[in-house]
C-alpha cells in the first residue's frame, strides 16, 4: 500500500476525535456562515474547539480558543477547512507536517479537495465524527533551490511545483535529471512537476494526464515547449527530480501550488522529491473519486 492509497476500513477501527480545529477563508460571507454553524454544532456536542487565528475568529464565541496554524496542527486531532481548494492547499502544506486528519467543506468553486456540501455539512460531519469515514494519504512535494551545494530556498506543495520566468512569453532553458539519470534538456516556458492530487489542477490545463490519487507517481509536464516531440512523462513517486537551470537565464522562480514563489538564481539547481510526511485526508463514506471527476469536469453521464 502506497503513501497516498486509501484505507478502506470502516467506522469500527476509527478512534473518536476529541479536539477539533477550524479553518475558514476570510473573504466569504457564506463560508463564515458555515463556520458559525459548525462551531455551534461542535460546542453543543462537547468537543474541544480550536480556531486558526488568521481566519475570521472575531465572529466565533469566546469559548473557542484562538491559536496559530502550527499550534492547531500540534494539538488538534481533526481539522475542518471551510473554503475552496485554495484554502485547503494552504492548510495542507502546514498540516501535513503533523499527525492530524483533515476534511474540507466546499465554499469555493471547483472543490476537488473539499468534500462536504455546505447545504448538508452538519449531517455529514456528524457521521464523520462518529467514525464513519474513509482515510486517504495524499503525498506532497518537497522542493528546494540549491546554489553551490547549499539550500537557499525551500518549500512544499500539495499540487505542483512550477519552474517559470517572470517575463511573459520568455523561454527558459534547463536540463532534467531523474534519480541521477539525464532525461532531457529543453527550451520552453517552464516545467510543471505535479502530484496525483495536482494532476487535475495546473498540470491538466497544460495537457498533463490525470493520475488517480492511489498512484505512487508524479508527472513532469512541459509548458509550451519549443519542440513538437516534447511530451509529459510520468515517473515513480519515489523519484528525485533535479532541474539544472542555464546560467544566463534570469529572472526565474519556482511556484508551489501557485501560492509561494521562490527565486531561482542563475546556475542554481532545483531538487524535487516526495515529502516524508503525507496529508491524512478523510472523506465521507459516500465519497467517490470518479464521481467528483465527472461533476467537476462535466463528463458524460451513464449510457446504460
Amino acid at each position: 500500500m502506497t503513501e497516498n492509497s486509501a484505507d478502506n476500513a470502516k467506522s469500527s477501527n476509527h478512534p473518536p476525535f476529541r479536539v477539533i480545529g477550524l479553518l475558514c477563508k476570510n473573504d466569504s460571507d457564506t463560508a463564515q456562515e458555515t463556520l458559525l454553524q459548525i462551531a455551534a454544532l461542535l460546542i453543543a456536542e462537547g468537543y474541544t474547539v480550536l480556531a486558526d487565528e488568521s481566519g475570521p475568529v472575531h465572529i466565533l464565541p469566546t469559548t473557542i480558543e484562538r491559536c496559530s496554524l502550527d499550534e492547531l496542527g500540534q494539538r488538534a486531532e481533526l481539522a475542518i477547512v471551510i473554503g475552496g481548494d485554495g484554502k485547503m492547499l494552504g492548510a495542507a502544506r502546514c498540516l501535513s507536517l503533523y499527525d492530524i486528519a483533515v476534511i474540507g467543506v466546499n465554499r469555493g468553486n471547483l472543490g476537488f479537495l473539499t468534500d462536504l456540501s455546505p447545504d448538508d455539512a452538519a449531517t455529514q460531519l456528524r457521521d464523520v465524527l462518529q467514525g464513519h469515514y474513509h482515510t486517504e494519504h495524499r503525498f506532497l512535494l518537497d522542493a528546494r533551490v540549491e546554489q553551490n551545494g547549499e539550500i537557499v530556498q525551500r518549500s512544499n506543495a500539495m499540487n505542483e511545483v512550477v519552474l517559470h520566468s517572470d517575463q511573459v512569453a520568455h523561454m527558459v532553458e534547463f536540463e532534467v535529471q531523474v534519480d541521477g539519470q539525464f532525461v532531457f534538456s529543453q527550451r520552453s516556458d517552464g516545467l510543471i512537476v505535479a502530484t496525483p492530487t495536482g494532476s487535475t489542477a495546473y498540470s491538466l490545463s497544460a495537457g498533463g494526464p490525470i493520475l488517480t490519487p492511489g498512484l505512487d507517481a508524479m508527472t513532469l509536464v512541459p509548458m509550451f515547449p519549443h519542440t513538437l516531440s516534447s511530451r509529459p512523462i510520468v515517473v515513480s513517486g519515489d523519484s528525485v527530480v533535479r532541474i539544472l537551470v542555464a546560467p544566463d537565464d534570469q529572472p526565474l522562480h519556482i511556484s508551489c501550488d501557485g501560492h509561494l514563489k521562490l527565486p531561482v538564481a542563475a546556475g542554481a539547481e532545483i531538487v524535487i522529491h516526495r515529502q516524508q510526511k503525507p496529508l491524512r485526508l478523510i472523506h465521507p463514506l459516500h465519497y467517490n473519486y470518479y464521481h467528483v471527476l465527472r461533476n467537476k469536469l462535466s463528463w458524460g453521464s451513464r449510457l446504460f
